[in-house]
């Protein structure tokens, strides 16, 4: 990563332990209603925001990581607990962030809901944004269709 890159967006930790930086415009910003989402973040979904992997860089310390299933990663702060990011293991794959934990969530809109066939039924949600279940696309069900959650 160069020195002299200019931050697109910012972030970090509530504690201030850890500091990342996104090199471009915060991507395909969605929530997702799974239930290891909802594990993972301890809340009704994880609001995350992508970026390449090469444009998104932990600018101070460095995050925990758990390994949630054999197909990805989130990152955490083990200070403070605040979830940070997550990222399937595809080296073609976006980072994610968490949307909250961007010094300025406000600027990325969710464009996209995934994942709600566990959406809790009383939570009602940004209904003009566009949902889609897991399996509705063919090559994401063959995706998922080998995944095996971690989570306890």
């Amino acid at each position: 990563m160069s020195e002299d890159r200019v931050a697109v967006a910012t972030g970090g930790c509530q504690c201030g332990a850890v500091r990342y930086a996104l090199y471009v415009t915060p991507q395909k910003a969605h929530v997702c209603h799974c239930r290891m989402c909802q594990r993972a973040t301890g809340g009704l979904f994880a609001a995350l925001a992508g970026a390449p992997k090469a444009d998104v860089a932990w600018t101070r310390g460095s995050p925990a990581v758990f390994r949630s299933s054999n197909l990805a990663t989130r990152q955490f702060c083990r200070d403070c607990g605040t979830p940070l990011g997550f990222a399937y293991d595809l080296p073609e794959a976006r980072a994610y962030v968490t949307i909250g934990s961007l010094d300025h969530p406000e600027r990325v809109p969710v464009l996209m809901q995934y994942g709600v066939e566990s959406q809790l039924p009383w939570v009602t949600f940004n209904e003009h944004v566009p949902t889609e279940e897991t399996a509705a696309d063919p090559k994401v069900a063959a995706f998922f269709a080998g995944l095996r959650s971690l989570q306890g």
